[in-house]
């Protein structure tokens, strides 16, 4: 039988966070760079790619269909020759995407019509979420598309060489930024016009991107909230080199550990503050955090900053709806704030959490109930009453890497060791975790083990 790699994190209590650093890449642009750039006419480079498992997955998919592909190097520079829109190849065996969901749903839009056979298969999470309202657009669209029983992963994407995708105009029935991408990417390959309406803002960077390849949208603000994006299939993306942020996903982190423990004072360079990104700023400063941008520039049609984060005393609040979509990464970490806060947090309308790696809803209450904080589930999000500190126990990830790193953050605020089980897949988004941690004064080790 083979053995696994188990990762125990032991995050030890007290302390505080300081220095001046920058996190890694931005996962949601490194893994959009690969794909827009291996399907653009010339060669572009990359600066500044995360080099974490479910990005890599998507590098070595584009590989594995024919792309030529060098890097990443220690600095994250990766140079692609790209192949332009029909330039893939069939693979040999399945496309392998570990854990990587981004990686599935968006590669289901832009491989639904290549004119091959293909597999998506990823592990065991992956091919327990749901993937049906990404597959049921495309299918309308006149993809064939093969899913297991339940609509999970693997997904067979059969050949339809006489069949070319037609556009749509489809109504998003919850915000979600990747079922929107997915969309758009197989419009790149449909008859006349595709177009997505989105209930809330949710992150745009494939049609920043989109756009920073040459290709042209119409993006319309329908009301405060909605928004339609359409583009006509058939056109071309022409290389452009791409800097990728800091992701903010990472920074969150760090600044809710900031934020939560006193005497902190931290600062986190070249952030990607993509307005479709920023709940975790606009959430933690309603409840009174201390954060000031500095720096603010754009790079690559991407915005970024500095972002610095002092300690304050925070207060519960009810997030505002409009926040979640802007934040909906965000919230495993955002949890760990509201159980420092005084006072009652609640979440709702974010009943997407419950759909991710794990069921971040439950995995998170879960825990902090196990580390004494009172605190429940509901359908679409969590009631929180904060003031009381963590006390030392055991809490298991279920393998998902934002749960990992937010128990490990709650520590700073803890009477006791936590103990976080099953935190392999924090390489996923965020390689060195425990080494960066460490250097800005938070006391986490890991321990490794083979498991049969």
């Amino acid at each position: 039988m083979s053995k696994e790699q188990s990762i125990t994190y032991i995050a030890q209590p007290g302390g505080q966070l300081s220095g001046e650093f920058r996190v890694p890449g931005d996962k949601s642009i490194s893994h959009r760079s690969i794909m827009l750039g291996s399907l653009s006419e010339g060669t572009i480079t990359i600066s500044g790619f995360l080099q974490g498992e479910d990005s890599l997955a998507t590098l070595k998919a584009f590989r594995a269909m024919g792309v030529q592909i060098s890097g990443p190097d220690e600095e994250g520079k990766v140079v692609i020759n790209g192949v332009g829109m029909h330039g893939l190849r069939a693979p040999h065996g399945s496309l392998d995407l570990g854990n990587s969901g981004t990686s599935m749903r968006l590669l289901t839009g832009l491989l639904s019509s290549q004119g091959f056979d293909l597999t998506l298969a990823g592990d065991h999470s992956l091919s327990s979420r749901p993937m049906k309202r990404v597959t049921d657009p495309v299918v309308q669209m006149g993809a064939q598309i093969e899913s297991q029983e339940k609509g999970t992963a693997p997904l067979k994407i059969c050949s339809n060489d006489n069949t070319q995708l037609k556009g749509i105009d489809y109504t998003l029935p919850m915000a979600s930024a990747q079922v929107k991408s997915c969309i758009l990417l197989a419009g790149l390959y449909a008859e006349g016009q595709t177009c997505v309406t989105e209930p809330a803002p949710t992150r745009d960077h494939t049609e920043r991107m989109l756009q920073g390849f040459g290709y042209q949208l119409d993006i319309q603000k329908l009301d405060s909230q909605k928004s339609k994006i359409c583009l006509q299939g058939g056109g071309k993306l022409t290389a452009c080199d791409i800097d990728v942020p800091s992701d903010i996903s990472s920074a969150a982190f760090f600044m809710v550990g900031a934020s939560i423990s006193k005497g902190s004072d931290l600062t986190l360079n070249h952030v990607g503050i993509n307005p479709t990104r920023i709940g975790i700023i606009n959430i933690l400063k309603l409840m009174g955090a201390d954060i000031t941008l500095s720096n603010e520039k754009e790079v690559g049609g991407e915005p970024v900053a500095d972002i610095r984060i002092r300690y304050a005393p925070l207060k519960g609040i009810h997030i505002p709806e409009e926040q979640v979509p802007l934040a909906i990464d965000e919230f495993p970490a955002i949890s760990i704030a509201a159980a420092c806060a005084q006072g009652q947090t609640i979440l709702t309308g974010a009943e997407e959490l419950r759909v991710k790696e794990s069921d971040r809803i439950q995995a998170m209450v879960d825990g902090m109930q196990i580390l004494g904080i009172d605190c429940e589930g509901t359908t679409d999000g969590m009631i929180i009453n904060g003031g009381s500190e963590f006390t030392s126990g055991t809490v298991d990830s279920l393998g998902d890497h934002r749960i990992a790193m937010s128990f490990a953050m709650a520590s700073l605020c803890a009477k006791g060791a936590i103990t976080i089980k099953d935190c392999a897949n924090v390489n996923t988004s965020f390689p060195d975790f425990i080494g960066l941690a460490h250097s800005c004064g938070l006391n986490v080790t890991s321990s490794n083990e083979q498991e049969a």
